[in-house]
């Protein structure tokens, strides 16, 4: 019997059929999932519940990823939280500035699943900033 506790994950993605994608994705893959569509409500879940990882989103309506990750940084209770962002970008040099705004990683959309599941995963694994979890074959980038 497995006694572990199944990793708690907060998805922030405003798409109706991502979201659905991404936690179906999740659960199946054993992790327990919570979810926001706005950047307001990624803040409220993440100081309440505080989830081992957040995958956010980047173009959110009102609140981008950007601005609330900022704020994610500053609040005590969240600022150590590890934060991927997902995101349609994937231009050269996109990872290096997602990780200067005070994200872990990137994850790019459109993903594909084994990628995704193994890129969650490893940044689950890894403390933050220990290690690069990238793979071009799957175009899925996650450095942490």
């Amino acid at each position: 019997m497995n006694t572990k506790p199944k990793a708690r994950i907060l998805v922030v993605e405003d798409n109706q059929i991502n979201l659905e994608l991404f936690l179906e994705i999740l659960e199946t893959g054993g992790y327990e999932c919570i979810h926001a569509s706005k950047g307001t409500e990624a803040i409220e879940l993440a100081s309440r519940e505080i989830p081992d990882l957040i995958l956010l989103d980047i173009q959110l309506p009102g609140m981008d990823g950007l601005a609330v990750i900022e704020v994610l940084r500053s609040m005590p209770g969240t600022k150590d939280i590890k934060v991927i962002a997902l995101t349609a970008y994937a231009m050269k040099g996109d990872r290096e500035m997602f990780i200067a705004k005070g994200f872990d990683g990137y994850i790019s959309k459109p993903i594909e699943i084994k990628g995704f599941l193994e890129a969650v995963a490893g940044s689950l694994r890894s403390p933050a900033g220990s290690a690069d979890h990238s793979s071009e074959s799957t175009g899925q980038s996650v450095e942490l």
